[in-house]
């Protein structure tokens, strides 16, 4: 549930933009993904950190794709890492841990 959330957090300004459908569905189950990885990893620090690092750490490939293209969009998915990131790790903290 949690890497639903914050899929749909992700995913809702990039219909918004009207971006490709392909992009909408990858940033969701990256997302989802995440939301199952994140929470059960530990690394002995705090778990927003944990978050925000495995976040930034799996977008790395996306934004390597993406650079070329739209250098301007870095911005927000390293804006959207952070946050989402952190949020999971919180999230999978309180809930689950």
């Amino acid at each position: 549930m949690i890497g639903i959330a914050a899929g749909i957090i992700d995913v809702i300004p990039m219909i918004i933009m009207k971006l490709e459908k392909a992009a909408n569905v990858s940033a969701f189950v990256h997302y989802v993904v995440l939301g199952l990885i994140i929470p059960f990893v530990n690394w002995n620090l705090s778990p927003w950190i944990t978050g925000v690092i495995i976040s930034l750490l799996s977008a790395l490939p996306v934004m390597i794709i993406v650079y070329p293209k739209d250098k301007k969009s870095l911005i927000p998915i390293t804006v959207f890492s952070i946050a989402l990131g952190a949020g999971i790790g919180l999230a999978g903290a309180e809930f689950i841990g």
